[in-house]
């Protein structure tokens, strides 16, 4: 049978004061002395008691607490929820995580961060559109990651997506590449952009430059690759909507055994920590996880503070790696 976990009440026994002393050193508020402190801590640690930070949240007017959404199969959503504690962490906030899964849509994700009483909610790469985040932005500030929140009820910090395609495309162009396909984000936030500026480019461009149908994963780019080559197409490179598709996309053509990148090159999109992986050195598009984490933190304490909304733009950059080369 497992041991009774300790209370408060067992503290103050072991430390020889009362529970109300007990409740003023571990809320560190003013009426205990130092050597009193030491000791309430000490008989804690020795018995094993933590303070209910929940039901302490639920006696105070601010919960101290800033909820992220993520999608839990999305490597740099892991990227930038990592930078997120520390940048919380020095403005004195914790942050209370929700997944996102295949069976847990976002808005049951969210509607758990209210339930525990944030004070804002991050929201990253959301999919809900300019009306639904409007619903949640009526209960409490909300910040969207790596995508325009679409109205002026929500905030966003995001890298540019238009210079980001554009970075890529170029990059190809001067290797010489004249066939380009861009596998599109299905659904996801940012594909309509990015395709916006191939579809934009194929106007002026010499070569040809074709959209596919993908989605966000490497199952998406595995297959969208196997249908490229499969039409025996004369493609010469590869731009993926993010590092997992491109994952997707190397896997089959290392299968298949294409040289990358003496026949194929390919590009990615966010510079995840998978992307610079020695065996896989993909070129790829950054997102900084650390400037969006900060800079999202820094607008999310506004609205709490100011209740002022405002979006945040920052540059994305080309990092070159063992994945993309001249044209043969």
């Amino acid at each position: 049978m497992a041991s009774k976990r300790p209370t408060m009440a067992d503290v103050a026994k072991a430390s020889g004061v009362s529970t109300a002393l007990v409740s003023i050193v571990f809320r560190g508020a003013p009426g205990a002395s130092e050597a009193t402190r030491l000791l309430v801590k000490e008989k804690a640690a020795e018995l094993g008691y933590t303070p209910d930070r929940r039901a302490q949240k639920l006696r105070q007017h601010h919960s101290g607490l800033i909820g992220v959404a993520f999608e839990i199969d999305q490597a740099f959503h892991g990227d930038i929820v990592e930078k997120l504690y520390p940048a919380a962490k020095a403005h004195g906030f914790e942050l209370q995580l929700s997944a996102i899964t295949p069976t847990r849509p976002e808005k049951d994700a969210v509607d758990a961060l209210i339930k525990e009483r944030c004070e804002a909610v991050i929201l990253l790469g959301s999919r809900m559109s300019p009306q639904e985040l409007e619903v949640f932005a009526k209960q409490l500030p909300v910040q969207v990651i790596a995508r325009e929140s679409g109205t002026p009820q929500a905030s966003s910090v995001h890298v540019d997506d238009a210079v980001g395609a554009q970075l890529a495309l170029d990059h190809l162009i001067e290797l010489g590449h004249k066939n380009i396909i861009y596998i599109d984000g299905g659904d996801a936030a940012g594909t309509q952009l990015r395709s916006k500026v191939f579809k934009d480019h194929i106007d002026s461009f010499s070569g040809t430059c074709h959209i596919i149908a993908g989605g966000s994963n490497e199952a998406a780019g595995a297959r969208a690759m196997s249908d490229i080559l499969d039409a025996g197409t004369d493609a010469t490179a590869i731009i993926a909507f993010n590092d997992r598709v491109a994952l997707g996309v190397l896997d089959v053509l290392w299968q298949r055994g294409v040289k990358v990148p003496e026949e194929i090159s390919v590009v990615g999109y966010d510079n995840s920590r998978l992307a610079s992986l020695e065996h896989i050195s993909l070129t790829t598009i950054a997102q900084d996880s650390e400037a969006l984490a900060e800079k999202a933190l820094e607008i999310a304490l506004k609205q709490i503070k100011d209740h002022e909304q405002s979006t945040e733009v920052l540059a994305p950059q080309l990092i070159k790696r063992g994945t993309t080369g001249r044209k043969n």
